[in-house]
């Protein structure tokens, strides 16, 4: 395993990092805890969830895995804030954001049911146009010096936000955002061009969650409409008819599948390979359901792409380019996306 700094934290983590999102939901608990045990058996050792993910059951199982393992202090241990955790609760206005009331609510709560001390990397998981980020980064500062948490990152930021984030940080001596994760896979290169040129100048990581397109780029679904298990079978993901419906999105599906036919590898395996190698990537968040889903993720770190590869799927895929657009976001009043 090949470990890659985490931005300029000096922190050492994996290629990969396992993201835990499936756990509690479609994947049973015994099932996650394996799946956890094997990814840090072969070296992974950053881990992903969120307070969201499956009402707060992810988090519960990640916990109950590192304790029984034991491997908690040999872990970097991620966890998100801003989603509603009290869906049930209409009359409360304040339910999610990224306000200093809700981080810090959700922060005593993720570290309950985490089971532990301390979060390693805390990140704002969708910016809230409506609440200034020094409120937020003032919540988060007083989180990092009380010892709760050791480093803070965002997720699905535009670049302009995150060089906000950075002069709100200089300005009233706040600690500063180290991390990014944001969208990026071979269907949607957005961030090629402002984000990853911003976040490399200032020396943040980047975790691009769906590097397979929420396993569209496992090639497994079909033009004719007839389509197997899976995230997008039933058409009733808010991304399945963008993909389903996308001759395009197909026809870089097959030629990608050409290439790993060529190099011995899964198309899954070209597509995660590809995306842990782009200038400026820390470590693609892999999402596994099951345990030979893990195993297959685990063989991209096995395909090393040369400049002939590269060149001939920016033929395919261009870079900065989108096919289907996986994060359409709003960033208030000046409605900038990226």
């Amino acid at each position: 395993m090949n470990y890659r700094l985490l931005g300029r934290t000096g922190i050492h983590v994996s290629p990969l990092t396992l993201g835990c999102m499936m756990f509690g939901g479609r994947t049973s608990a015994e099932d996650s805890y394996a799946i956890i045990d094997r990814a840090i058996a072969v070296g992974i050792n950053l881990l992903d969830t969120a307070n969201v993910y499956n009402d707060g059951r992810s988090e519960e199982i990640v916990g109950d895995a590192l304790r029984r393992n034991g491997h908690r202090h040999h872990i970097v241990l991620a966890t998100k804030v801003h989603g509603n955790m009290h869906k049930g609760d209409g009359l409360d206005p304040n339910r999610a954001g990224n306000s200093r009331r809700q981080i810090i609510e959700q922060c005593e709560a993720s570290l309950r049911r985490l089971k532990t001390d301390w979060i390693d990397l805390y990140q704002i998981h969708r910016p809230q146009p409506e609440c200034p980020i020094d409120e937020t980064l003032r919540a988060l500062d007083d989180l990092v010096r009380s010892g709760k948490v050791r480093y803070i990152g965002s997720s699905t930021f535009a670049a302009w936000q995150v060089v906000e984030s950075l002069w709100v940080s200089k300005e009233y001596g706040l600690n500063r955002f180290v991390t990014e994760q944001p969208p990026y896979n071979l269907l949607d290169r957005r961030i090629e061009r402002e984000l990853i040129p911003a976040c490399k100048s200032y020396g943040f990581g980047i975790l691009p969650w769906s590097p397979l397109a929420g396993g569209f780029l496992s090639g497994k679904y079909r033009r004719d409409g007839k389509q197997p298990e899976g995230r997008f079978a039933d058409g009733t993901h808010q991304r399945a008819p963008a993909l389903l419906g996308s001759q395009r999105a197909f026809e870089v599906v097959e030629a990608l599948r050409k290439i790993a036919t060529e190099k011995g590898f899964a198309l899954s395996q070209l597509a995660l390979a590809w995306t842990a190698q782009q200038p400026g990537i820390t470590s693609p968040i892999i999402g596994p359901r099951t345990l030979e889903q893990l195993e297959d993720n685990l063989g991209s770190l096995e395909l090393k792409l040369g400049p002939e590869d590269l060149a001939r799927i920016d033929a395919i895929s261009p870079p900065g380019d989108v096919v289907v657009p996986f994060y359409q976001a709003s960033f208030g009043p000046h409605e900038i996306r990226w």
